[in-house]
């Protein structure tokens, strides 16, 4: 598998055009990249979820895709109906549409970066993969004092005639002092059995708010890992919500800095598997200024043979007086053949701090259950009725009414 990446990389830096230092940059991260190797359990932020394993049983001949000349059709019947909002198509992880008919004229840019000289590398193996493939950088720029007036939807693409390829996606987020951004990446995938390795850069500055809703609904085979590094500044807001339904693996990891005084961070997740799925969502959440706040709920519910996996930690630097972080996870196991693994960890070097965390995991409650059944249900539908309950709890944590309201409709609730 990594020879043939090896083969693969070499060929991508002869055809390529980018300048000998950015070339030699990408070397270094191919490098380590080789040095680390795919991730497994002998790493303790891969304890829970052997990606080395996984690709290796899942993808028999692992190359990189590089067939960026060629556009692709986009299929527009996956667009989110009933919401006005501006767009972003990427398959196959070229950017083929861009659309921002509902704002101002210069308030939002994208641009497309092939420098690598400011990049800090060796974050993991993983990134520098990504680091080590991507044909460029896709920067995304909110200009101070502006608020997108309507949300922007990044359509994540993979079609058919992609099959055991390895597609690296980068990212970057700018937020201007005293702006606002709402976003929703919603991932849709035709294609079969590929590593899908995605890095995205978040900054937001002074009195900022970001809002991050990630979707994977669709069942498919394809491996996923998107690793997301979020630095804030002063009195910024981020809040991130998680639905982890369709991939066979996927892999969400957070790392988050509150850099500046007042700054919040909001992270709210969903995982429903069955079909022996294995997903994990990971949070490291660095509290390093004073008087920062953050706030962690993750759901699981878990059929047949899946697997679902949360690792949070909370940190807070010496510096992080009045530090307020608090995390919760839990789960529900439908099955006995269920897996559910926790990692809570808190790391305090702070005196005036109000920090806790707790982790549950459990069956329904039959008693429920028969409350319920005496109530007229059936024994289906009381377990469907407590299940929604369940995760309601965090689907009620959105705060953009629109957005609940599309969740709500992918999971099937009923307004």
């Amino acid at each position: 598998m990594e020879q043939q990446l090896k083969v693969d990389f070499e060929n991508y830096v002869k055809t390529s055009k980018l300048s000998s230092k950015n070339i030699e940059l990408k070397r270094v991260n191919f490098n380590h990249f080789l040095e680390k190797g795919f991730p497994n359990k002998r790493d303790e932020n891969w304890k829970f979820s052997d990606l080395n394993h996984i690709i290796s049983k899942n993808i028999k001949k692992l190359s990189f895709y590089n067939d960026f000349l060629k556009s692709e059709q986009v299929d527009e019947s996956i667009f989110i109906n009933n919401l006005e909002h501006n767009k972003l198509v990427f398959v196959n992880g070229k950017l083929e549409k861009k659309e921002f008919n509902h704002e101002e004229n210069n308030k939002v840019e994208i641009i497309e970066d092939f420098n690598l000289l400011n990049e800090k590398i060796n974050i993991n193996s993983l990134t520098s993969l990504n680091n080590a493939f991507t044909d460029k950088h896709y920067n995304l720029v909110v200009k101070k004092n502006y608020t997108l007036k309507k949300p922007l939807v990044i359509y994540n693409i993979t079609n058919e005639d992609v099959t055991s390829k390895n597609l690296n996606l980068r990212f970057n987020i700018l937020l201007e002092e005293n702006s606002s951004l709402k976003i929703i990446d919603f991932l849709d995938d035709k294609s079969k059995n590929n590593f899908l390795n995605t890095y995205y850069k978040y900054e937001i500055k002074k009195n900022s708010i970001l809002k991050n809703y990630k979707i994977d609904r669709k069942f498919n085979s394809n491996i996923k890992y998107f690793y997301n590094n979020i630095n804030q500044e002063t009195n910024s807001l981020s809040e991130i919500f998680i639905l982890s339904l369709g991939s066979y693996f996927i892999k969400n990891e957070i790392n988050c800095s509150l850099n500046g005084k007042y700054a919040s961070a909001f992270i709210n997740g969903i995982i429903s598997l069955k079909n022996f799925q294995h997903h994990e969502i990971k949070t490291n959440i660095n509290h390093l200024a004073e008087s920062t706040k953050s706030y962690q709920l993750i759901k699981s519910v878990l059929d047949n043979e899946s697997k679902a996996v949360f690792q949070g930690k909370i940190f807070a630097d010496s510096k992080a007086q009045k530090t307020d972080g608090y995390q919760l996870s839990k789960a529900i196991l439908l099955s006995n053949n269920t897996e559910f693994n926790a990692k809570p960890e808190l790391e305090i070097y702070a005196d005036d701090v109000k920090c806790s965390h707790g982790s549950a995991s459990g069956n329904l409650n039959e008693n429920s259950i028969f409350y319920l059944m005496t109530r007229g249900l059936n024994y289906q539908e009381a377990k469907n009725l407590l299940i929604n309950g369940f995760l309601l709890d965090v689907i009620e944590k959105i705060t953009d009414s629109e957005i609940k309201k599309i969740i709500k409709n992918i999971m099937g609730f009923k307004e």
